[in-house]
């Protein structure tokens, strides 16, 4: 992988109408519909008085697998999501037309044995140019690094406190939730095929971090927010581990004001720690 290829890439600016139907499968994807009567879930998975998920809006313009393309030199089987930032500025219509526009801010060379990580941020607005979201990525490229050049790092996210959390929220994945989430438009293989899972070193396909990023928004949602999703205005995170589809979250959260909360993911079944160093506002 090159610095000033990386640094450089130019993406094309991406044009997208989506439907109901697509705000809907979005929503299946993180699981909403697993309560069919539940209204707090039905808002976002039956069109009448729709409501499109806020986190939505990490899929909505995404300019598709692009680490995957050999002229940026990135061993793209073994990339993983690193951190996850969003800032939702206004709330996602269910439908609609939207403009995506992405730059990369930084490279970071990690060091030769370590990876770089490569940070993106992309800006969503509507077909009439106001803002929706601004969303900002980071792949961990664990194959690449000892890069010629090497960004300095942005501010750093917070660690979640040591004490016991004010509340937890529990939430089981569906087994086939990396198959339907895929469908929104992140169709690596690494989530639907056993053999790139296995050259990439998992045992089996591993959930999207995304996925487990929206199963953690809809907690933060439900606990926080009193299942107004339209109050959700940011959320934070990194990724500190693989989800396996069908897994429990146990999602523990922390108030830091009237209108903030730190958050912290954990895989019941494994006692491991998936998402670290959450951070959510709300109205």
């Amino acid at each position: 992988m090159d610095y000033q290829t990386i640094k450089n890439w130019k993406f094309p600016v991406v044009h997208q109408t989506y439907t109901a139907k697509d705000s809907i499968l979005y929503a299946l994807g993180i699981g909403l519909g697993q309560e069919a009567t539940d209204a707090s879930h039905l808002q976002f998975t039956y069109e009448k008085n729709l409501q499109a998920f806020p986190t939505i809006a990490v899929v909505l313009g995404y300019p598709g697998f692009w680490m995957k393309d050999p002229a940026t030199g990135v061993n793209w089987v073994k990339l993983v999501h690193g951190e996850q930032r969003l800032n939702i500025h206004q709330p996602i219509p269910a439908e609609g037309k939207v403009v995506s526009t992405l730059k990369i801010t930084h490279v970071i060379d990690k060091g030769a044995d370590k990876g770089a990580l490569v940070i993106s941020e992309r800006s969503l607005s509507d077909d009439r140019g106001s803002l929706l979201a601004t969303i900002t990525s980071t792949t961990f490229c664990r194959g690449d690094g000892g890069l010629s050049q090497t960004d300095e790092s942005p501010e750093q996210l917070k660690a979640t406190p040591d004490t016991a959390p004010d509340v937890t929220c529990t939430i089981t994945t569906l087994p086939q939730a990396a198959l339907i989430y895929r469908l929104s438009g992140d169709d690596n293989p690494l989530h639907a095929d056993p053999a790139v899972a296995t050259a990439a070193g998992y045992p089996k396909p591993i959930l999207h971090g995304l996925c487990t990023y929206g199963v953690a928004a809809r907690a933060v949602v439900q606990m926080l927010c009193g299942n107004d999703a339209s109050k959700l205005t940011a959320l934070h995170n990194r990724f500190s581990s693989p989800v396996y589809p069908g897994e429990t979250l146990v999602v523990d959260m922390w108030r830091t004001g009237s209108n903030s909360a730190s958050y912290r993911a954990k895989v019941a079944e494994r006692d491991v720690v998936v998402l670290s160093h959450g951070y959510a506002e709300f109205k």
